[in-house]
């Protein structure tokens, strides 16, 4: 057999075993990868200062929320988003294009209980907190959301404008 295809048959049996390695910050079976600097921003530095923007996830009414679900930043500002799921049920933020969220969400109706340990994203059980500190370098608008399965769809997404 040529080499060249015998590696693509091992390369192919790998990945559908879950074998094949996961991207920086995700389980194996996640699929993608972020690199350090994306459209939305990269990763704040923890030196610097940071306004300090408080983020409650939370249902009501049978929605799920985020309040507020809209934030406007300065292009170049570093954000320090301070989560707390006053919620019921586990919720995540996770901050990303539109585009890169709806296609997340799919990749989590197929995974559900995938977890993120990225800059970009935390998962919080009922009465938990977290953080992500994000420095925004791009003007326009990015989205946030709750990629669990049905959260989403239930209304638990937002929007950050940078300009």
């Amino acid at each position: 057999m040529n080499p060249t295809i015998a590696m693509a048959t091992i390369m192919i049996g790998l990945a559908m075993t879950g074998a094949v390695l996961a991207g920086p910050g995700h389980k194996p079976g996640h699929g993608h990868s972020h690199e350090a600097k994306t459209a939305y921003g990269v990763p704040g530095d923890p030196g610097k200062p940071a306004r300090i923007v408080h983020i409650a996830m939370r249902e009501a009414d049978g929605k799920m929320l985020f309040v507020p679900d809209r934030i406007e930043v300065r292009r170049g500002e570093q954000i320090r988003f301070m989560l707390r799921n006053n919620g019921k049920v586990d919720h995540e933020f996770v901050l990303a294009t539109l585009e890169e969220n709806l296609k997340h969400a799919e990749e989590m109706k197929k995974n559900p209980d995938m977890e993120h340990d990225d800059p970009n994203a935390r998962r919080l059980a009922p009465g938990k907190t977290g953080q992500i500190l994000w420095r925004f370098i791009k003007t326009g608008e990015f989205d946030f959301a709750c990629l669990i399965p049905g959260h989403r769809e239930s209304g638990m997404f937002g929007t950050v404008i940078v300009k």
